[in-house]
């Protein structure tokens, strides 16, 4: 994964530090951290650089940039505009049964991304979706790993029990992150891990710097849980309208199974979510009620910047990417296709796997 162009003055300063030796780079000063717009894409794109060092990393960066201290501080600055930001502005339900119901509750004249897709959307519409949602769904379920070795009893077991369904039950070739990557190939997109980076919008990079603060803070292993609820426990009734919006475009196979397989599947999960994980949770440490509150509600307040975003864009006639991408079949330039040769996709087809249950989130 190559490091990106820079959204900013604080992006700029990370990046240029990171292509040094730690100790060498200057760092971006916590000043300047601490004016930054915490919602911006800069300020999400330099947090999305400190939480990458903790995945796969960066092409040519130091590995010994990962634990550095002056970096953490960094990432600290951040994380505080980032969090302070979000407890002032996103509402939170007084107790966590009324946040889940109100994350699970669909208006009758409800008009998010999904019913956008599947009644008006186009080919590109989808392939710009997938692109800005590969930035987490190639490392899907990889942030809440972080919290099992901070749970206990049930909430432990019910979180290994989904996380195993995530990463394909011992099949590699179910692996979610697999699964969304086949997707892809049928969307004649570049499947490279971060390859969208540049082009995904701020508000697709937050979404995903959520996950990544709860998940490596044991202090926040209370909004992790609600997060990974809420993630769990909405993603049906979205899968299917998505899945119909794959088959009205025309788009392949894979692309369609990676939606339709998951719909009833994850009536398990949201159980398992609901009245093990949660509630196991709770029992043990029930002063947690409030950040588990909090994060099922962070979770869908960013969920709906995202969309709004997409919309915004789409309904103007325009591309949500911050950085347009050529197609292989001359198809509307606004929109994300890769420069892929035809036949290397075909290739790629012919080297899946039959692949199983998919359990992928699909928010809204």
């Amino acid at each position: 994964m190559m490091l990106p162009e820079a959204r900013g003055e604080v992006s700029a300063a990370l990046i240029e530090a990171l292509r040094q030796e730690p100790g060498r780079g200057r760092l971006p000063d916590t000043s300047l951290v601490g004016s930054a717009d915490p919602y911006g894409d800069d300020l999400q794109l330099a947090l999305y650089l400190c939480y990458e060092l903790h995945y796969r990393g960066f092409d040519g960066v130091d590995g010994a940039w990962e634990w550095d201290p002056e970096l953490l501080g960094v990432r600290a600055a951040l994380e505080r505009g980032f969090l302070a930001a979000l407890r002032a502005d996103v509402p939170v339900a007084e107790d966590v049964g009324s946040a889940l119901d109100e994350a699970v509750l669909e208006p009758v004249d409800a008009e998010g991304v999904s019913y956008f897709l599947r009644d008006e959307g186009e080919l590109w519409h989808l392939r710009e979706y997938a692109a800005q949602r590969s930035l987490y769904h190639l490392k899907e379920a990889d942030p809440h790993v972080w919290v099992i070795p901070r749970l206990t009893g049930r909430a432990k077991a019910g979180m290994v029990a989904v996380e195993y369904d995530e990463f394909g039950a011992g099949r590699a070739e179910r692996i979610h992150s697999k699964l969304f990557a086949d997707l892809m190939v049928d969307l004649h997109l570049d499947t490279s891990y971060g390859r969208y980076l540049d082009a995904g919008s701020g508000q697709m990079l937050a979404t995903v710097n959520l996950m990544s603060l709860f998940g490596l803070h044991r202090s926040h292993r209370g909004a992790l849980v609600g997060h990974f609820a809420s993630v769990e426990i909405t993603s049906s009734p979205a899968s299917r309208r998505l899945a119909e919006a794959l088959k009205r475009a025309g788009a392949g196979p894979a692309a369609v199974r990676f939606y339709t397989e998951h719909v009833e599947a994850d009536a398990v999960h949201e159980q398992l979510m609901r009245h093990e994980v949660v509630a196991g949770l709770l029992q043990v440490e029930p002063d947690l009620a409030p950040d588990v509150a909090f994060g099922i509600a962070a979770t869908g307040w960013l969920e709906d910047r995202f969309g709004e975003q997409l919309l915004g864009a789409w309904r103007d006639g325009g591309s949500s990417l911050r950085v347009p991408l050529v197609g292989t079949g001359g198809e509307r330039t606004a929109g994300v296709t890769c420069p892929q040769d035809p036949a290397m996709v075909v290739a790629e087809r012919s080297r899946r796997s039959p692949v199983g249950d998919s359990q992928e989130w699909a928010p809204e």
